[in-house]
This record gives structure tokens, C-alpha cells and sequence, in this order.
């Protein structure tokens, strides 16, 4: 019976977080919603949903911004940590252009990844789209909750399965995808301590994005997508370890997180590369957020060495796993070719009919 007491009153002590936060622990839903009109001194919020914030999207990061995640960071010259989504303050960037394609082709910061509508946080809709690229989810209603479910489910990241989000605004048919990730409050992302995507990545991003934008020709840029690597990859990705040295890896610590894979077998913690039956995924060269680069990409697709990344829009440079300065797109993680032609990848391998992608355009004819 002394335990059971001692038991009870550890727990009742214990902070808000400990009991399920997001699925309405003790005490945890004043942390989003206001109960009275009058509480703390907050009139109730003109969104209808008695929120701490003017939107579900503001609200989140009233926790999420600079912890919890640090997904919103104050300054996109000084992102904070990463732990594997992205952060969404590079939006706010005026220019992401690196490329060679000139000043007349400017990239704004929109273009850096998913433009969540946050006004409080200077963050509007994608005026480029009004509607996600290969699909039909409107760019006007963009928010945490288009992909996140606020009050908790037991998938990853509380991901959004299938079935109607945001009230009904869309339907997805696909389910949340398999990850384990690591501790949001703990050390950032590495090499050693990152995401595992273990499956279902390509197939839910389809959910918004459809299932073949990079393979049905609407994209400027063609790639398969949702593959089995097959081994000529695989052996590449375990062999490559930088333009210095292009074939000395092992599968053994072949891992790098730029450049993530789908494997059911993979942890947070595996430094292991890729086998012929792990799976290429959106998420392999796209963050889920944003990024400095144009597209969320992991690496900027448009400059011919990783080092050019930042030089001629000022933005943030993404960090060089390599040690390498003349190091080459991250492209050759998986594609290990002994060839650049002075180029950019995609200035010849975008074939691409033209749409409304148009910072993967491709630079100049082979």
C-alpha cells in the first residue's frame, strides 16, 4: 500500500509531458487551447477552436519552434539544430538562388520546401502553386496539421494515416509510413543518430503529391521512385566515400544522412549502408519540412560543387559531409560516375518536358 502512494504522488509530481502529452494527458490540453474566454488574459482566438494562437499551425509552434523539434529557428542564417525534418525559417529566405542560371532566375525562399500558412510567423501560402505539385491538396490550407495529428495517434511523428485530415479538406489513401526517430530534446542528427526510415515514405508523400510525379513526366526532372535500390546502387553507396575517396567504403559505415534510404531493418543508431533490396524514397533526397536549397532538397541540386551551396544568394550553406571542398552533388552517393563535364547534374539529366517545377529546370543543353 506504501508503494502504491509512494507511486501515485511520483507520478502526480512528474511534468505535463510525461502523461501522453499530445494524447490529452493530465493537464496537457490548456497547453494549446484556452478553456474560458478570460484565462491567463487571452481572448478566445478568431480560429474558433479556443487555440493559443490565431491557427493550429501557430500553435504548434508556440512549442515546436526553437525545441521540441526546433523545426521554426529565429534567424534561416542560423537554422539550430537538425533532427531529420528540416527547418521551416529558410521560407523566409529572399533568394536560394546558387545556381549558374543568372540573377534573371530567381528562387525565393517559398520555393525551399512545404510553405505552411503562418502569417504570425511572416509565412504565406506557395504563391507559385495552388496546389501541391502532382496533386490536388490546396496550398491555401497548408498547415502542421495537414501532415500531423495534433491530438496524437501511434504512427510516427504522429503522422497523418489514412483517411480524411484537417476535417475533410482532403483524404489521404495511403498510411503513414514506419520510422523510428530520435529523441527531439537530445543530441542533433548525424551520421551515428538519425532518422531510420523503414518504409512507406514515397507512397505517403503520394497522399498530396501523387504517387508519379518524378515518373510521369510532369516533373522537369525524371527518377524512379519507391524502387528496390538493386545492387549496382547499393555497391556504389557502400563504396563511396567522397570525391577523395570514391571506392574505398564498406557496408559496414557507408551510411550517411544526407543521403537516407528505406530499409525495414534500419535503427537510429545504424552506420550500415544500403543492401540491393533497400528502397529509394522521396525522402532520400528531400527533407520533409524545408531546407536552404530549392525543393527541400538535402543538398542543393543546382551547383556543381557542395561548397557553392550559399556563395551567391548569401543563404545558408548545408554542411559538406565530406571533407572534400571540390566535393561533387551528393548525386554520386548513388550514382558513382567518374565524370562531371563541368556541369551540373541536372543540366543533362532533367529531360523533362517543362511544368511547374521550375527551379529544377535544366540549365543549358548537354
Amino acid at each position: 500500500m506504501r508503494l502504491l502512494i509512494f507511486t501515485i504522488l511520483l507520478l502526480l509530481a512528474m511534468p505535463e509531458s510525461s502523461f501522453a502529452f499530445h494524447k490529452g494527458g493530465v493537464g496537457s490540453c490548456k497547453t494549446c487551447h484556452v478553456m474560458h474566454e478570460n484565462q491567463d488574459g487571452l481572448p478566445v482566438p478568431t480560429s474558433g477552436e479556443l487555440l493559443r494562437g490565431d491557427s493550429p499551425s501557430e500553435t504548434c509552434l508556440n512549442c515546436h519552434a526553437t525545441t521540441a523539434g526546433a523545426v521554426f529557428a529565429n534567424d534561416p542564417l542560423l537554422p539550430g539544430p537538425e533532427y531529420g525534418g528540416g527547418n521551416f525559417v529558410f521560407l523566409l529566405e529572399d533568394e536560394l538562388q546558387d545556381g549558374t542560371r543568372g540573377p534573371d532566375r530567381s528562387v525565393p525562399g517559398e520555393a525551399g520546401g512545404h510553405s505552411i500558412v503562418v502569417p504570425a510567423r511572416g509565412l504565406s501560402m506557395d504563391s507559385r502553386r495552388a496546389v501541391a505539385p502532382g496533386g490536388s491538396f490546396p496550398s491555401m490550407s497548408l498547415a502542421c496539421t495537414s501532415c500531423h495529428d495534433p491530438h496524437g495517434n501511434t504512427d510516427f511523428r504522429m503522422l497523418n494515416g489514412a483517411g480524411p485530415v484537417q476535417g475533410g479538406l482532403a483524404t489521404f489513401s495511403d498510411p503513414a509510413p514506419t520510422a523510428q526517430g530520435i529523441d527531439l530534446s537530445g543530441p542533433p542528427a548525424s551520421d551515428s543518430n538519425h532518422t531510420a526510415y523503414q518504409g512507406g515514405w514515397s507512397r505517403w508523400c503520394g497522399n498530396c503529391h501523387g504517387n508519379a510525379w518524378h515518373e510521369s513526366g510532369a516533373s522537369n526532372f525524371q527518377h524512379p521512385v519507391d524502387i528496390p535500390l538493386g545492387s549496382d546502387v547499393a555497391r556504389d553507396y557502400n563504396q563511396y566515400r567522397g570525391d577523395i575517396d570514391p571506392s574505398g567504403g564498406t557496408i559496414a559505415d557507408s551510411y550517411v544522412a544526407m543521403v537516407p534510404f528505406e530499409d525495414p531493418l534500419s535503427t537510429t543508431s545504424s552506420t550500415g549502408g544500403p543492401s540491393a533490396s533497400s528502397r529509394l524514397s522521396c525522402i532520400s533526397c528531400h527533407r520533409v519540412h524545408a531546407s536552404s536549397a530549392p525543393a527541400a532538397g538535402r543538398w542543393d541540386f543546382n551547383v556543381q560543387a557542395l561548397a557553392d551551396d550559399g556563395l551567391a544568394s548569401g543563404s545558408w550553406a548545408i554542411p559538406n559531409p565530406w571533407p572534400d571542398p571540390a566535393q561533387r552533388s551528393a548525386c554520386v552517393k548513388c550514382h558513382l560516375v567518374d565524370h562531371d563535364k563541368g556541369k551540373v547534374c541536372l543540366q543533362c539529366h532533367a529531360p523533362g518536358p517543362g511544368g511547374s517545377a521550375p527551379e529544377l529546370l535544366p540549365t543549358s543543353s548537354p
